[in-house]
Order: structure tokens, then sequence, then C-alpha cells
């Protein structure tokens, strides 16, 4: 269920007043190989929508889960998020503002919203423990799990040349 818009005409053009909504619903392609928000749990939140001479204020929180995979071991574990909004919707927004548009026939549809304030709140590159150790560059085994023996050898084989002028020159 994707997130619906919400009727606002028994608030424009009424300054001063005001009405909760709950917001619930799914965002579709909200993300990256990393982190994103899962498709099939909702994002979910309590917003309070203000008629100003304006357009329509509207503040709240939106919480939900993403769902991502360690940048260094690739394990994959969800968290959760709670963002704070605080968005205009005017009728006839700007191109350089950073207003959303408010519907002729007096409605508001905040999914935009939604994806500008969660998208910008996805890590970029998470950690599912801040001190994890990662995967092997060598042999591609998990080094918290112990899954790397760790005696590879440690010259880059590029560098073999300059290690035998070395021993040559140590001689």
């Amino acid at each position: 269920m994707t997130i619906e818009a919400i009727d606002v005409r028994d608030l424009v053009g009424h300054p001063g007043a005001s009405r909760g909504v709950t917001l619930r619903g799914t965002l579709e392609g909200l993300g990256g190989e990393l982190a994103g928000v899962p498709e099939d749990r909702p994002v979910e939140g309590e917003l309070l929508l203000e008629s100003v001479v304006e357009g329509i204020l509207v503040s709240g929180h939106l919480r939900g889960t993403f769902q991502l995979r360690c940048a260094r071991c690739l394990k994959e574990f969800s968290q959760s998020f709670d963002v704070e909004v605080s968005e205009m919707f005017v009728p006839a927004p700007d191109d350089d503002a950073d207003d959303y548009p408010l519907d002729p026939e007096g409605s508001i549809d905040p999914e935009q919203m939604v994806r500008d304030a969660v998208g910008v709140e996805i890590p970029f590159s998470p950690l599912h423990s801040p001190d994890c150790q990662g995967l092997c560059p060598v042999c591609g085994g998990d080094r918290n799990l112990g899954e790397c023996p760790g005696d590879h050898p440690t010259t880059d084989p590029r560098w073999a040349g300059l290690e035998q002028l070395l021993e040559q020159m140590e001689n």
C-alpha cells in the first residue's frame, strides 16, 4: 500500500486551523546496494497539518526500518529510523524553493516529502558493528567469524623486483 494523498480542503484558506493525521504506506525503490527501505515494510508517521497564509505546513515524525548490508563484511541487518519533518505545501511552488505542491483540488501528496526526508537518512556506508573487521581481501573469509587464517603472503607481487634488489643490497 503506497502512501495516499491527504484531503486538506477543510484547512485551505483557514489560517490557524490544524489537525493531526496518521500516515502509513510503503515506499518502492528507495535505496541502493547496501541500504534501503524494504518495500514490504511500511513507513508510519504522526503528522500535524497546519493552515498558514502561504499554504499547509506539515510537521511530525516518520518511523520505519532500514534494511542494511554491512559495507565491510556484507552481513545483512535491520535498523529502525525516526525522522523529523517540517515542510510546506503551497499552491504554486517556485522551482528554487524547497516547497511541495498543494493540489488545486485541495489535497497534498506526502510521498515525495517522505522519500526526501527518509532518503537523506539512509546510511551511505552502513556497519553492523563499529569494530567490524570485514572480509579478508586475499581469501574473502569473514574475519569476524575467524574464517580467514591470516597467514597470507603480505608482499604485493608487483613489488617482487624491488624486494630482490633490497636483498642484493643487504648481501
